[in-house]
């Protein structure tokens, strides 16, 4: 058996951010350095400042520290302890730790569907998403397509289709068209035309990302769509990375809570803290709904019908309906 060499908890750390420096993907490094920060925090409440003194009975202490410090559930503490075991199975090889300590951090076990993906981004979040994404990615596609999906709930179909001729920023709306013949079909076809009223601050916004940013291409039809690349026309493929990409907790700099290594884009979707465009769509309608929008007014914003709507996109408990219900009925 080895002999152990004494190691400081934060020289550990830096030697294992080192170790993987070049195997892990920016914003995984950016994760363990989050939860390994915490896991230095309790070293130094508890005054440990050798890591040969650890043992499984510390390590069952941490657990139950970090999961009331950071009122964690189940899937969160199963997060930073399988980055703290990453941590061990490093500090042994290096001989600051006893031989398979790590075997000893209790990652808990999830059951089926546990860990499964939100289907509905909440109002707070989003709004906290929007906040980031006016301060740091300003007028950016991202920033563009988040916002008009948050604030119009349409299909991603929907916001794939619009022109820059569709919007008027003076008057404050977007025309939504059927044009399956250039490329741009609407799900309910014609059905779903209609004209989408958007807020000021939405209009500024565009009217930034039309005069600065936009790449001022065309797509295969000669049209110059508002959400627009370097190659045209915005793909859903893209539309759906960038919904990923925007809600994932790591993009904005915060702890995920899933077990995820690849946070960039190409593998974002894998984030269980990330939503799709249609849990915005969901979250957005049901915010609405919330928010004492009558239910035709949303219906017709949203191109849904209103059996759809109650069955499919109210997310609301069935306490909250029959509070809301009692409002009617306070006088009866």
């Amino acid at each position: 058996m080895s002999k152990l060499e004494p190691l400081e908890p934060e020289t550990a750390v830096q030697m294992y951010h080192h170790h993987r420096e070049d195997e892990l993907a920016e914003s995984t490094k950016r994760a363990h350095r989050m939860r390994l920060n915490h896991f230095l925090r309790w070293c130094d409440e508890q005054g440990i400042e050798n890591l040969n003194n650890l043992t499984g009975r510390k390590l069952h202490q941490f657990r139950l520290w970090r999961k009331r410090d950071g009122d964690l559930n189940r899937v969160s503490v199963r997060t930073q302890l399988s980055t703290i075991k990453q941590l061990l199975r490093f500090c042994e090889t290096i001989d600051a730790v006893e031989p398979d300590l790590y075997e000893k951090v209790d990652v808990p076990e999830l059951d089926k569907g546990e860990n499964a993906r939100s289907v509905m981004i909440k109002v707070d979040e989003a709004e906290e998403i929007l906040t980031y994404l006016e301060r740091f990615e300003y007028a950016s596609i991202r920033h563009v397509i988040f916002l008009l999906m948050w604030r119009t709930a349409m299909r991603t179909g929907a916001l794939r289709s619009l022109d820059i001729d569709d919007v008027d920023l003076e008057e404050g709306y977007i025309q939504v068209t059927h044009r399956a013949e250039y490329g741009t079909p609407l799900k309910n076809k014609s059905g779903g035309e209609r004209y989408v009223a958007i807020r000021q601050e939405t209009c500024h916004v565009l009217e930034d990302w039309i005069e600065h940013t936009h790449p001022e291409k065309t797509d295969d039809f000669g049209r110059t769509p508002l959400i627009g690349t370097d190659y045209g026309r915005v793909s859903k493929s893209n539309i759906r990375k960038q919904a990923y990409c925007a809600t994932a907790p790591q993009t904005r700099g915060k702890e995920c809570s899933c077990d995820t290594d690849e946070h960039e884009y190409a593998k974002i979707h894998e984030c269980d803290d990330a939503v799709s465009p249609h849990a915005l769509r969901r979250g957005s309608i049901t915010h609405m709904i919330r928010s004492d929008v009558p239910k035709e007014v949303v219906s017709d914003r949203a191109d849904v019908s209103g059996d759809v709507l109650d069955k499919h996109y109210n997310e609301m408990t069935e306490k909250e309906k029959m509070e809301k219900r009692r409002g009617y009925m306070s006088n009866l």
